[in-house]
C-alpha cells in the first residue's frame, strides 16, 4: 500500500487478516490447521517415501513396507499422495471400498494386514475417471497446485488415522511434491528416498535429498529398488543395471542405504492385483528385504526415541 492507495501488484495472506470475516473463510482455515496438528499428534512416526523420479517403485515399496510393518502387530496407515494417478488403494486391496463420514473424521476402510487406506481413488467414480479440479475456468494452470495442496491438507486434517504407529505417504515424482509436504508438515520425522542402481535416477534423486536436507528432516535414508532380478524359475539373482548409482548416491551424500531390493516380477504382479507375497511368502528374497526395511526403519525409531548406542546389524554393520 502507497499513499493510502493498494498496490496492485500484492496479495493479501490469511496471515495477514486478523479480524473475523463474513464469508469464515479464515476460521475455515484456521480451524483446519488445528485439526491437521491435533491428527498428526497421534501418529508416532511420519514417514514420507519419496524420489523426486517416476518409474522407481515408490508406491510399491510404500505398499510392502505398510504391509511389513502391519504384519508385525504395528498400526499403520498409508496416505496416497499422488492425487493425478493414485494406486494404492488398488494394491492394498480396498478400490472400491466406501469412505464413512463419522463426526470424528472420515474412516480410512482397512487392506492387506489392516493398513488403513487414504487415497483419491477412493472418490472418483469408475477406476478410469481423470481428476477434474472445479476452478474459475480459465488459467487453471494458476490454480492447480493450491487446490492440490488442500486436498493434501485435507486428507491430512480430515481423515481419522486414529491413534497410529506408522503412517507412510507416498509421494508422487517431483521436487514441488515433496516441498508441498514439507510446508504441510514441516517437521517430518523420515524421509525414505527410493532408487535404482541407475546413473540417471541418481542425479534426480540428488535434487530431492538436497532439498530435504536442505528442510531438515530429521531422518533420510535410501531404499534401492530393482537392485537385481530374481528368476522365478530358478530363484537366481542377475543385475538389472551396469552402475551402482545407489550406493555412490549413498557414499557421496553420507547416506546410510537401509536396503537393497531385488526385483522379482511375482512381487508386482501380485501388489498390482491387492494381493501380498510378503504375507503369502515371507521366506522369498522380496520379503527378506522388506523385513531388512521395516528392521533399519524400527531401529531409527527406537533410538530417536531412547538415546544410546546404535544397534548392530544383523549382517555385522550399524543400523544407521
Amino acid at each position: 500500500m502507497t499513499d493510502g492507495k493498494v498496490d496492485a501488484r500484492s496479495f493479501r495472506t490469511y496471515r495477514d487478516v486478523h479480524h473475523q470475516t463474513g464469508s469464515q473463510l479464515l476460521e475455515q482455515v484456521v480451524a483446519q490447521r488445528t485439526r491437521l496438528s491435533e491428527r498428526l499428534a497421534r501418529i508416532r512416526t511420519i514417514v514420507a517415501v519419496a524420489s523426486g523420479k517416476g518409474g522407481v517403485g515408490k508406491s510399491l515399496v510404500t505398499a510392502n513396507l505398510a504391509t511389513t510393518l502391519a504384519s508385525r502387530g504395528k498400526s499403520v496407515a498409508v496416505l496416497d499422495a499422488d492425487l493425478n494417478g493414485p494406486s494404492l488403494a488398488k494394491m492394498l486391496g480396498v478400490s472400491g471400498s466406501t469412505l464413512e463420514d463419522r463426526e470424528q473424521g472420515v474412516v480410512p476402510p482397512a487392506g492387506l494386514a489392516g493398513v488403513r487406506v487414504m487415497s483419491m481413488e477412493l472418490l472418483q467414480g469408475d477406476r478410469d475417471t481423470p481428476l477434474r479440479w472445479k476452478d474459475p475456468g480459465t488459467d487453471t494452470f494458476l490454480w492447480q497446485s493450491s487446490m492440490e495442496t488442500s486436498a493434501l491438507r485435507e486428507f491430512l486434517s480430515d481423515v481419522n488415522w486414529g491413534d497410529s504407529d506408522y503412517l507412510l505417504v507416498d509421494v508422487p515424482p517431483g521436487t514441488d511434491k515433496i516441498q508441498r509436504l514439507l510446508e504441510l508438515i514441516p517437521q517430518l520425522p523420515v524421509v525414505l528416498l527410493v532408487t535404482t542402481p541407475s546413473e540417471m535416477s541418481r542425479s534426480v534423486v540428488a535434487r530431492s535429498l538436497r532439498l530435504v536436507r536442505e528442510a531438515g528432516v530429521a531422518k533420510i535414508a535410501l531404499a534401492s529398488n530393482m537392485t537385481d532380478y530374481v528368476c522365478p524359475d530358478c530363484d537366481h539373482r542377475h543385475p538389472l543395471f551396469r552402475g551402482e548409482g545407489d550406493r555412490e548416491l549413498a557414499d557421496e551424500y553420507g547416506l546410510p542405504l537401509w536396503v537393497e531390493i531385488p526385483f522379482d516380477p511375482r512381487l508386482g504382479e501380485d501388489t498390482d492385483r491387492g494381493l501380498s507375497q510378503i504375507l503369502d511368502n515371507p521366506e522369498s528374497e522380496v520379503a527378506r528385504a522388506f523385513a531388512k526395511l521395516a528392521d533399519r526403519l524400527e531401529a531409527h525409531v527406537r533410538v530417536s526415541r531412547e538415546p544410546g548406542p546404535e544397534p548392530s546389524d544383523p549382517e555385522g554393520g550399524m543400523v544407521e
